[in-house]
């Protein structure tokens, strides 16, 4: 997959108006056509995203989970409110936070900068105790809870992007987490289940695919100061 140099711009590709389309075009879908997938190469530019998507320091606290054998995914409907999209959507992702957020995993980030940014070790140190400090300042629930949010924002850039893609996704936390752990043995691998996100194409007869999208008008939830 081709990469931008450091510091170089983006071409401008979309237009405003263009880009606007699809955000409106979206919409949880709630049927899928199981017949249309996904092909190879759309899913690897959306799976990108995923790694693409920013965290607070880098940390990355989450792990992506696509399930793409169908015996799973029907194990994973009944605790997932039998909802069909599970079984019928072309693909489906269950977003996870890493749990236990501790030194390891701020020791990792840092082995993966020195890699990456051809660095010292000893140039990172003062970088390293910053991250620890706030890691370690952080009560489990809360840290928890820091972790869970940045895996949203990933969440996020995987429906815009499939939108631009004019891919149809559903966000669905109507699901039993722990539940899902255990039918993929995420818990000694240190990852909870937060949400599953399907991504397919839309069924013909979705009737919500027509319904108006209902949004407050932007100055009802744009204040500037």
């Amino acid at each position: 997959m081709k990469r931008m140099l450091p510091n170089t711009q983006p071409h401008r590709a979309v237009a405003n108006e263009t880009l606007l389309d699809h955000l409106r075009w979206r919409y949880a879908t709630k049927k899928f056509d199981p017949a249309k997938k996904i092909s190879a190469q759309d899913w690897a530019t959306l799976e990108e995203t995923l790694v693409l998507s920013p965290s607070s320091f880098g940390l990355q606290p989450w792990k992506f989970f696509l399930v793409a054998d169908p015996a799973v995914r029907a194990k994973i409907q009944p605790v997932a409110r039998h909802q069909t999209q599970i079984v019928d959507a072309s693909h489906l992702v269950v977003f996870t936070v890493k749990k236990n957020l501790g030194l390891a995993d701020v020791q990792k980030l840092i082995d993966r900068i020195v890699e990456q940014r051809k660095l010292p070790a000893a140039a990172l140190e003062p970088y390293k105790d910053l991250v620890l400090g706030r890691v370690n300042g952080l009560t489990p629930d809360k840290a928890q809870n820091w972790s869970s949010r940045q895996v949203y924002i990933a969440m996020g850039m995987f429906l815009a992007a499939a939108a631009m893609m004019g891919i149809d996704t559903c966000p669905i936390e109507g699901l039993e987490p722990k539940k899902v752990d255990e039918i993929l043995g995420l818990e000694p691998q240190g990852y909870g289940t937060l949400a599953i996100v399907v991504a397919g194409y839309r069924a013909a007869d979705d009737k919500y695919s027509a319904l108006a999208k209902v949004r407050y008008p932007a100055g009802e939830v744009i204040a500037t100061i």
